[in-house]
């Protein structure tokens, strides 16, 4: 639950491969400001920060290219076939991302942007779900978000599995969701529903800050 005053967060994350992007662009195009998680992570890891930094001091200079920056694919073999070395860079990554999240949505708040989609594909991992009043998981079936992980990402069938296998389950995303939303290809269904989901919240927006005003 967030503590800043006249502000929804509403935060989007999934299964990887799901298709969150797609239920983004339609909170987008019904008012949102959007913050991309993914956007933020590689932007806290950029040449020279001190997160990568200290990413260099555990897995040694071999996830550092020559012109110094974090090389994804040499990390992404580490962690990803080993879950205690993903806990312990989700360790060092997860402050610096968290930190950049809530000052991008104070700086929202200032500007008059009082409804925020907070796109993050480990929103529970990082506990950015402290920032959130409400939480969207998007889910597809495995064999379908295989094919797109191949397809978006360019890497085989087996380092697919690796990244799906060290999320969250299925059960621990609809057991801790307000929204659960379906994407297995019907993509006007899925652009249907997303449009209803953030017509709903965009609705107990307006009766929380009216409620908040007669209180007043």
């Amino acid at each position: 639950m967030n503590t800043l005053s006249g502000v929804m967060v509403v935060g989007l994350t999934g299964q990887t491969g799901a298709g969150k992007s797609t239920v983004a662009k339609v909170f987008e195009e019904n008012g949102f400001a959007i913050i991309d998680a993914d956007i933020v992570a590689r932007k806290v890891v950029e040449k020279g920060t001190q997160c990568l930094d200290e990413i260099a001091d555990f897995f040694g200079n071999g996830v550092i290219t020559d012109e110094g920056t974090l090389n994804r694919p040499a990390l992404a073999g580490i962690v990803f076939s080993d879950k205690a070395k993903l806990e312990t860079l989700d360790t060092i990554i997860y402050p610096y991302i968290t930190g950049e999240i809530l000052n991008m949505i104070k700086r929202f708040s200032a500007d008059g942007e009082k409804l925020i989609l907070l796109d993050a594909p480990t929103l529970f991992e990082s506990h950015a779900d402290d920032f959130c009043e409400i939480i969207i998981s998007v889910l597809a079936d495995p064999d379908i978000r295989e094919q797109r992980i191949i397809s978006r990402d360019g890497i085989t069938s087996e380092q697919a599995r690796k990244r799906m296998n060290s999320q969250m389950s299925e059960d621990f995303f609809i057991s801790h969701s307000d929204y659960i939303i379906q994407n297995n290809g019907h993509i006007n269904l899925v652009n249907e529903i997303s449009k209803e989901v953030s017509d709903r919240i965009k609705d107990l927006f307006v009766s929380s800050t009216e409620q908040e005003t007669v209180n007043v």
